[in-house]
């Protein structure tokens, strides 16, 4: 055999036994290479849910060794993506909500855990007032991702549910979502900062996550939450916090029965203005809860 052909050989000899040394991307090879930007909890976490969620494995299946026999390309992706801290439920394209798996991408905000706690209390509230033969109104608006309004249609059984959102992009996201829950709901693209909205409409619920992030705000943040979720979904002037609740506020006043109820989720630092605010309009009997880490994050009102 010639020189030219020996060193041929053994390159490619060479180039394949580092290809067999490349390390495969497991759970465990996947949280290592988080731990750097996360923290190894976090990463661990985070590498969990991308194997649960996007391939079906438990933590048993992973610790057999189960996780060795995936795509390595499409792992591959997943791990760049996550290391330049695109949230995760981006990444897998799902977020699990009130025990519902939900299409999310970036064109919707990422479902929250105080999120799915303000519609255990309007679950909780409207079943135990709603009488046999009565159909619930329900309007969700900034439906976003659809979440509130999916699970409120899956949860109160004889339910009709209107969801608004400025955005067609958005509506369309939250129509699959519908679809992927097997609930109905009403989707209609609407500005609740226009003066013109509806006056005729007559509801039991109104419910609303608004932007109320300010703009002073975007310091205490995190960076994939800047740099990946939408601004509009987000973000409030400084100057007028309770913007969006003080349309909503207004038009429940036209469109809620009487005796109807207003839910918003809300910004801890503008609680008590919001409850001044609503005390000064046709409300009564305003409540504030706090979400499961002891912010103030969640108001009933009731027209």
């Amino acid at each position: 055999m010639s020189f030219h052909c020996q060193f041929v050989y053994f390159l490619l000899s060479f180039l394949y036994l580092c290809r067999g040394m490349e390390k495969a991307i497991t759970y465990q090879e996947l949280w290592r290479r988080l731990a750097p930007v996360y923290g190894g909890r976090e990463a661990k976490a985070i590498a969990q849910l991308v194997f649960e969620q996007r391939y079906g494995l438990t933590l048993p299946d992973l610790y057999m060794g189960r996780d060795e026999a995936l795509p390595q390309q499409e792992l591959a992706g997943i791990a760049r993506r996550l290391e330049q801290q695109e949230p995760v439920q981006y990444v897998i394209g799902e977020a699990v909500f009130c025990g519902r798996r939900l299409k999310v991408d970036r064109r919707v905000l990422i479902p929250r855990p105080e999120t799915e706690e303000l519609c255990r209390w309007i679950a909780g509230e409207a079943a135990a007032g709603q009488r046999q033969d009565g159909r619930l109104s329900i309007l969700d608006i900034g439906t976003g991702s659809g979440c509130i309004a999916v699970t409120l249609a899956a949860e109160l059984a004889n339910s009709e549910v209107t969801a608004w959102d400025v955005s067609a992009e958005t509506l369309a996201v939250a129509r699959e979502n519908a679809a992927r829950a097997g609930v109905s709901l009403l989707l209609e693209q609407v500005d609740v900062l226009d003066a013109r909205l509806p006056s005729t409409a007559s509801y039991d619920i109104m419910v609303s996550n608004p932007p109320y992030v300010c703009q002073q705000e975007k310091t205490d943040m995190a960076p994939n939450v800047l740099a990946y979720e939408p601004h509009t979904a987000l973000f409030v002037p400084d100057d007028d916090p309770l913007l969006f609740y003080r349309a909503i506020a207004r038009y429940g006043e036209k469109a809620l029965k009487a005796g109807g109820r207003l839910y918003f989720e809300i910004n801890p630092r503008y609680v008590r203005d919001l409850e001044n605010m609503l005390g000064a309009m046709s409300y009564r009997d305003i409540e504030t809860r706090p979400d499961q880490y002891g912010k103030q994050r969640m108001t009933r009102a009731i027209r």
